[in-house]
């Protein structure tokens, strides 16, 4: 089913740049407006000059943070900047880390390869999505493949193999010192082996032959990839199979550290919208546990009674902050609110999950807003850290704060594998992906 080849990666030349932890950065959409002056600071050969150079005023068409991606891209090959290796390979990839929340947590490892997988359209039944795109990344995304053709960033996939054959394989390489190992600034440390011995390249083909593979992160990627491979078909009859393949790492679900974070939603500009009003609609849905405040030290301890009583609720459950409410609320579902009646578009997993609960009933029953205006971002902001979702609400003028558990990884395989999706920004798979670490550039 799934073809997943060895190439021979372009990747950074250490007596050039100096300490990769100066050229190497987080994923595209990950980096803010104040890491992208960082990254551009830090060095001239950082990768976010390919990836999310600054745009200038006198941007054309001719010249633009695209081709001067692409000029980047062929100067520093030219200068030895960057270096392809000489042989195809996979690339071991294991990530230490420990989760942010609960903080500290324990310490893992993920742990992946590098490869070229080929691209499938959906309806093959290869490739599986788990979350909406948005248009507006893909034409960014589609723009810059163009002008560099090169993957600059990997895709990451998730398969599934309970006996472990693929890892066995990356752990023999793992034996060996790593070719890079870097720190990023979440204290993430990341480490690479070039995995080139025939033998072990035929294991991990044939251990991934027979897989179906969920798309983690990099939807809009994937998605402009397809795009771009069809764009080749047109342009470059009977050379489009270079354009069939695009990076990616692949990743064992059933393995140790896959760690799921919750994105919480914020609230802002709805006209109307009243802490009474929307609670007094909800109880119909779900009942109300109140954890009131008055002080910084209460909050904190409020904030905890909130996040013991979120996880231990079974069924489907969110917490919520108002403003002018000092107080949180655990809202959970009631035994009588039948989700199948009231959602008859949707199959079980779906509806088990938080997030899209809070969507379709919340959002939209209790609060009258419209799927457009949610998937619009019309009054919805995304936060990750739960503290910074209650500072938005208590001092930065948000109107409220729906606080999430995680999603189970067995409910994203499940929804993903009935070829259903999840509300944008559903999933926050963590640790990211280094971004440099290695990358395709197209032959043709």
């Amino acid at each position: 089913m799934a073809v997943v080849l060895p190439f021979a990666a372009l990747r950074y030349n250490p007596e050039k740049v100096g300490p990769l932890e100066q050229v190497l950065t987080q994923p595209y959409d990950k980096i803010t407006p104040e890491m992208q002056r960082e990254y551009l600071r830090r060095s001239p050969f950082n990768f976010a000059h390919l990836i999310k150079g600054a745009a200038t005023a006198e941007d054309t068409p001719s010249d633009n943070v695209y081709t001067r991606a692409a000029a980047s891209l062929r100067a520093w090959r030219r200068q030895g900047i960057l270096v392809q290796d000489p042989s195809p390979a996979y690339y071991a990839y294991y990530q230490t880390f420990r989760p942010p929340e609960p903080s500290p947590g324990p310490l893992l490892v993920r742990k992946g390869f590098l490869g070229l997988g080929k691209l499938e359209p959906y309806d093959r039944g290869v490739i599986f999505r788990h979350e909406q795109t948005l248009s507006a990344p893909k034409a960014d995304r589609l723009e810059l493949l163009r002008a560099t053709r090169a993957h600059l960033e990997s895709i990451f996939l998730l398969y599934s193999d309970p006996e472990r054959r693929a890892e066995a394989v990356l752990d023999r390489a793992a034996a060996r010192p790593p070719a890079v190992c870097v720190t990023d600034e979440y204290g993430v440390e990341h480490r690479l082996w070039n995995v080139a011995e025939p033998a072990a390249l035929t294991e991990l083909r044939q251990a991934m032959a027979d897989q179906k593979l969920i798309i983690a992160d990099g939807h809009h990627r994937y998605e402009t990839a397809l795009t771009f491979q069809r764009e080749c078909s047109a342009t470059h009859p009977g050379k489009e199979a270079d354009c069939s393949l695009a990076l990616m790492t692949f990743v064992n679900m059933e393995a140790e550290g896959i760690v799921i974070l919750p994105t919480h939603r914020l609230l802002k500009g709805l006209e109307g919208f009243h802490a009474g009003d929307f609670l007094s609609a909800a109880g119909q849905y779900f009942s109300a546990q109140r954890f009131a405040f008055a002080n910084d030290a209460e909050r904190a301890a409020a904030a905890d009674r909130l996040r013991a009583a979120m996880a231990n609720a079974a069924p489907v459950s969110f917490g919520a902050l108002f403003s002018g409410e000092n107080a949180f609320y655990c809202l959970t579902q009631r035994p009588e609110a039948d989700w199948e009646q009231l959602l008859p578009d949707l199959i079980p997993a779906q509806r088990s999950l938080d997030v899209i609960v809070l969507h379709r009933i919340a959002l939209e029953r209790c609060l009258g807003m419209e799927e457009e205006a949610v998937r619009d971002e019309k009054y919805i902001t995304y936060v990750r850290q739960f503290e910074e979702g209650v500072e938005s609400v208590l001092h930065k003028g948000f109107q409220a704060c729906f606080f999430l558990r995680p999603a189970k990884m067995q409910q994203v395989r499940d929804i993903a594998f009935a070829g259903r999706v999840l509300p944008q920004k559903s999933t926050d798979f963590y640790p990211k992906l280094l971004s440099g670490l290695a990358f395709y550039p197209l032959q043709h």
